[in-house]
């Protein structure tokens, strides 16, 4: 079984017509220092999250059942510090996360307003507001 390597010579011509010259061209011919040490950095980032990826994956055992440590080093925060109300509502967590408060105070004092929001206002300081 003996390949011709006419015929082998004739497909990369082919393959390269079709879809460039780069196809056939060999990866090592074009690698030198500056992509050697970009390569290095990504090999550097990959190992990174790796690493931080087990640690959320690991287990701790706790009363008989196996969990996950993220979820038992999470500080959740489901009192919106506005309003005083507790809240166990999914829309209530993306306007926690964004915004630091539940929904209904997002629609009552933030939207149209994330500026002065984002600036530091709060309902709270009314008395401190001569508008």
């Amino acid at each position: 079984m003996k390949k011709d390597l006419n015929d082998i010579a004739a497909v990369e011509k082919a393959i390269s017509k079709k879809y460039g010259e780069e196809t056939i061209t060999n990866p090592k011919s074009t690698w030198d220092e500056v992509k050697e040490a970009q390569y290095i950095e990504q090999l550097k980032e990959i190992v990174k999250k790796d690493a931080s990826r087990s640690k959320e994956a690991s287990k701790i055992e706790l009363n008989g059942f196996l969990l996950s440590e993220k979820l038992i080093n999470r500080q959740s925060e489901r009192t919106c510090p506005a309003c005083d109300t507790y809240s166990f509502d999914k829309k209530d967590d993306l306007y926690m996360n964004r915004f630091g408060c539940c929904l209904k105070c997002y629609i009552s004092y933030v939207e149209g307003r994330e500026s002065r929001w984002s600036s530091g206002w709060r309902p709270y300081n009314l008395e401190n507001e001569d508008d």
